[in-house]
């Protein structure tokens, strides 16, 4: 999908710079601050940690006492609106935590974060299941079971709360011509902000998808997003309001 997007037109004897066109399809969105129309011809859904070690109940969050009922939610709407959104063309990006198995690109604030006293459950550390905490590859670091994984989709490994750093998401973002990003998945306020303000920064177009996204966070953090992400970033709205218009 993504070198259809972004190729030249090529023989032998020439080169042509043009990329393949893609015809506008607007799409009008009630939102806050404002009403909104998107090209979903130029728009993409970013799902963040959508996986085992912060959805499951034998995952890394629920094995250290963590309350990740609050992740269902959002799991079921994204199953209901993912397969909507790819019959319109958007791609899907699943943005997961994914260490290294060796932690060699992790400073120790980042190890701090996950294993604070140094001798907690943190960053690769083997779980009562067998599995090592975020590490790439292994179960910790799948989308949780119940969310449908379409082969088109794209993935992407990170090693922040946020998918730019240090990642190949602006390259892969860019690729699919993309200026508009649909936010979903955990923590609303921790991974998914972070990512949405970075996306910000570099200049793509942000918008939260209330509904998709959930916290282990109390309510005040989700509060304390929303109003931050439509004061100073971007919009937000709700799967209702973003699949009105869509087909069926």
């Amino acid at each position: 999908m993504t070198a259809a997007r972004n190729s030249w037109q090529l023989s032998p004897d020439a080169v042509d710079l043009r990329r393949p066109p893609r015809p506008v399809q607007p799409l009008e969105v009630a939102a806050l601050p404002q009403r909104l129309t998107l090209d979903l011809a130029r728009t993409a859904v970013v799902v963040v940690d959508m996986q085992n070690d912060f959805c499951a109940p034998d995952g890394w969050l629920a094995s250290i006492g963590v309350d990740v009922s609050p992740t269902g939610p959002p799991a079921a709407a994204l199953e209901r609106t993912l397969p909507r959104l790819r019959a319109a063309g958007v791609p899907v990006v699943w943005l997961n935590w994914g260490n290294r198995p060796d932690g060699a690109n992790l400073p120790p604030g980042i190890r701090h974060v996950y294993d604070p006293d140094g001798r907690s459950t943190g960053i690769n550390d083997e779980l009562p299941n067998g599995s090592r905490v975020l590490q790439l590859g292994s179960w910790s670091a799948a989308v949780v079971d119940g969310l449908t994984v379409d082969p088109a989709d794209l993935h992407v490994a990170k090693y922040r709360m946020s998918g730019f750093w240090d990642t190949p998401l602006d390259s892969v973002l860019r690729n699919l011509r993309v200026d508009t990003l649909l936010f979903a998945g955990v923590n609303v306020d921790q991974c998914v902000l972070v990512t949405l303000v970075d996306a910000a920064c570099l200049g793509y177009d942000v918008v939260l998808v209330e509904d998709l996204c959930g916290t282990t966070s109390p309510a005040f953090c989700t509060e304390a997003t929303v109003h931050n992400v439509r004061q100073c970033f971007g919009f937000t709205t709700t799967t209702a309001e973003l699949l009105t218009g869509l087909p069926d």
